[in-house]
């Protein structure tokens, strides 16, 4: 079983991360979403919050995303489109 998996954040303007992670944790309508490897398939829209990824290294890295976006979540990959951040 893996256990990392592939996301990549897109703004209007760049990419923010693209890279392995051990575990991501996202701000989404309805509370916080968690997403480990192996996730079932997923589509949520997202709010403004912090977006807290933790690499394979245990470093943690949080972006803070001002506006809104969607996260796709599909055979241990992650895309995530956010309109600031």
């Amino acid at each position: 079983m893996e256990k990392d998996f592939l996301v990549t954040i897109l703004s209007r303007d760049n990419t923010l991360y693209e890279g392995r992670v051990k575990s991501l944790n996202v701000p989404a309508e309805r509370g916080y979403l968690g997403v480990l490897a192996n996730h079932d398939f997923l589509v949520s829209n997202l709010v403004s919050g912090k977006i807290t990824i933790r690499k394979p290294s245990d470093e943690l890295l949080v972006i803070n995303s001002k506006g809104k976006g969607f996260l796709e979540v599909a055979r241990n990959k992650v895309s995530m489109l956010l309109t600031s951040a």
